[in-house]
């Protein structure tokens, strides 16, 4: 099967999916499979009842049932994708843009070589996006013991940070506020985020920015989405 394909079949899927269980579905779905990553993004992503809870400024009300509902539908995704497109996904995370209606599953592939390895390792402004990612890092919790990233295409950069997590939030999560921490720092991490000299690095206009954790592995992937040049 051609990839492309593939995308557009695990697009319908998404879409369906989401719309099944969630009441409404997005009105696009855009799928993108460059090893080590496979990144779905959908648009126009808002029930009706979720955006009476938006105007109410209940939106981490939203985000936890959301939330909730993806960790049941993750292991599904992940079982279909290894049929549909023979991928085995190691990881997923999961955000979204309840202002854009729009929202992010980036799933982080099994056995395969690194970003480096791909080809996918160096882009204009590397350096710089990653001395901006630390200095939000600062602001939000601590510097990252790692940082890495690659563009995925030429409309999605993915950020991965090593080692981000201080002993207050290990505490948190060891205590079973694990929902609870992921909401608040995803809040105050994205508008920091948002916040940035991304634009100016990268000579381009920053569409959406989703950032979720691995609190287990101390990892965190930020997905920038760019309007192509």
């Amino acid at each position: 099967m051609e990839p492309k394909s593939t995308e557009a079949e695990i697009a319908s899927y998404v879409g369906k999916l989401l719309r099944d269980n969630f009441g409404k579905g997005p009105s696009s779905v855009y799928v993108s499979i460059q090893e080590p990553y496979i990144t779905i993004y959908f648009r126009d992503f808002l029930a009706p009842m979720e955006r009476v809870l938006v105007d109410q400024k209940e939106d981490m009300r939203v985000e936890e049932t959301r939330d909730l509902l993806m960790q049941g539908l993750l292991p599904e995704i992940k079982a279909s994708l290894r049929v549909m497109g023979n991928l085995e996904i190691e990881s997923f995370y999961h955000d979204w843009s309840l202002q854009n209606c729009t929202g992010m599953i980036l799933g982080v592939m099994k056995n395969v070589e690194n970003a480096e390895e791909n080809g996918l390792s160096e882009y204009h402004g590397k350096e710089s996006v990653h001395e901006e990612i630390v200095r939000v890092s600062k602001l939000a919790e601590k510097a990252p013991e790692g940082v890495d990233s690659c563009m995925l295409n030429e409309r999605t950069l993915v950020v991965l940070r090593d080692g981000i997590l201080v002993r207050i939030e290990k505490e948190l999560i060891r205590s079973g506020f694990e929902e609870e921490l992921k909401l608040t720092k995803r809040r105050l991490e994205k508008g920091l985020l948002h916040d940035n000299q991304f634009e100016s690095i990268l000579s381009t206009k920053v569409q959406d920015i989703f950032v979720d954790w691995d609190f287990n592995l101390d990892k965190s992937y930020i997905t920038i989405i760019i309007k192509p040049n």
